[in-house]
């Protein structure tokens, strides 16, 4: 089974996502994506296949959301994706990609949707 999830190690909730997913039985691909962050081209993949849009795929706390002004409703999904490309502490997390879908898995019990 293939998995991987986009991981911030200094987050709980990824890291209580990470240590779920690996006491399933599975090592999935981790990606730090503060280290290395996501293409746009992926980005667009994820906020499509979340559902959730880009706008959805944004974290407000901790980040330059509110200073970049992020919260007007007139930028347009290049214009956000411009930012998490410049602030890629920007994107929300765990995002998991699994065998039966893509979710940000917040809470934990969406993970028992993609596995």
């Amino acid at each position: 089974m293939s998995v991987t999830i986009y991981h911030l190690p200094r987050c709980s909730t990824s890291r209580n996502v990470l240590s779920e997913i690996r006491d399933r039985g599975i090592e999935p691909e981790v990606v730090e994506y503060l280290k290395t962050p996501p293409d746009r081209d992926r980005l667009r993949w994820l906020a499509q296949e979340t559902g959730l849009g880009v706008r959805g795929l944004l974290r407000q706390k901790g980040t330059p959301y509110d200073e970049l002004g992020l919260g007007d409703a007139s930028l347009t999904d290049d214009q956000l994706l411009d930012a998490i490309e410049a602030h890629p502490v920007l994107l929300n997390r765990p995002i998991v990609v699994g065998p039966k879908g893509v979710r940000l898995v917040r809470p934990m019990e969406l993970l028992d949707e993609i596995l």
